[in-house]
């Protein structure tokens, strides 16, 4: 029999599930961690869980590794708005999600924290987003479809199968620790000597704040509900205001229009990701950032009791933790 757990997750080497993980093993939780490398088994067992071989798609070997576990957090996901390869993105994030809830209903697990995304709720354009904001119909990227069929199977699944379900649903996670992904953008403006940008409006969590997300839905969440995690939204002219007080520089700015970024950006944004699949610039990363996003994240403060520090705070953490982990080459 498999040593009983309080707590099972999946994705625990990356950033949100690595930072849930070590919050839980210091609140006294014992916790297992899905693993299928030796440097996620190092990561992980480095936080003080115990690493547990698997695959997200093998539904037996999942339930028999979930058994005893009283919470299952299902972190794990493929976070890539310019994916080179959009299928596998599907696999994981869909597949990978219905198998996860599966087998959680099998070994009989008393609730499942799914973590979603803020993308899947579509607001139109100019829209503050809230959990039921009726959905515009299309999607800004593969990525946002991707995350929007995989919440979709999580509570189809749990309730086929009987699994207590409770999705969050996080905006654009930032903080220390974070190098890649969107934050990379943030790490390519603080180079620049002129970047080229678009006055539009970010929404971001704290990696801090997501986390606690996270733990407080598995504590008083409603089953069969989603909430969003994010703080209030900034703009840019705010975030490269913020960069320029860390850096003790002012970064200036070529501000371009957002017709013109429309009309000339998603054309070369297209040729790019062609040319480079993998270099991160495409048509979709484009309409996303012209889209910009807000979103009202009062369901999780009234309801779970979770607040959010100001997003220029987190701005400000992170470029304090990119400056002295050597990202930022020109201060």
């Amino acid at each position: 029999m498999p040593r009983p757990s309080e707590v099972f997750v999946t994705g625990g080497s990356g950033l949100v599930g690595g930072h849930l993980v070590g919050r839980l093993v210091a609140s006294g939780w014992s916790v297992d961690v899905l693993v299928r490398s030796r440097e996620a088994a190092e990561k992980v067992t480095a936080l003080g869980a115990v690493a547990v071989d698997g695959d997200l798609f093998d539904s037996a070997g999942l339930a028999t590794a979930m058994r005893g576990a009283a919470t299952v957090f299902h972190v794990a996901g493929v976070n890539d708005t310019c994916p080179s390869d959009a299928g596998w993105m599907d696999r994981v994030n869909i597949e990978g999600t219905r198998t996860v809830v599966a087998a959680a209903g099998a070994a009989g697990v008393g609730r499942v924290v799914y973590t979603s995304s803020a993308a899947v709720i579509g607001e139109p354009a100019g829209v503050v987003g809230v959990e039921d904001t009726p959905h515009s119909g299309t999607f800004l990227s593969p990525y946002a479809r991707s995350k929007f069929l995989a919440e979709a199977a999580a509570f189809d699944a749990a309730d086929r199968h009987g699994v207590d379900l409770v999705a969050v649903n996080p905006s654009s996670v930032q903080g220390p620790g974070r190098a890649t992904g969107s934050a990379e953008i943030l790490i390519r403006i603080l180079n620049a000597g002129r970047p080229i940008l678009v006055d539009t409006r970010l929404s971001i969590v704290d990696i801090e704040d997501c986390t606690t997300g996270h733990i407080a839905a598995a504590a008083s969440g409603e089953p069969g509900t989603r909430y969003l995690l994010s703080a209030r939204a900034v703009t840019v002219g705010d975030a490269v205001s913020v960069a320029s007080d860390m850096l003790g520089q002012v970064i200036r700015p070529r501000w371009a229009p957002a017709g013109i970024v429309r009309t000339v950006g998603v054309p070369l944004a297209w040729a790019a990701h062609k040319a480079r699949p993998d270099a991160g610039f495409c048509p979709a990363l484009v309409r996303t950032l012209l889209h910009g996003h807000r979103f009202d994240a009062t369901r999780a403060t009234s309801d779970l009791g979770v607040t959010f520090r100001p997003a220029t705070e987190t701005f400000a953490r992170t470029v304090e933790w990119l400056r002295a982990e050597g990202y930022v080459s020109n201060t």
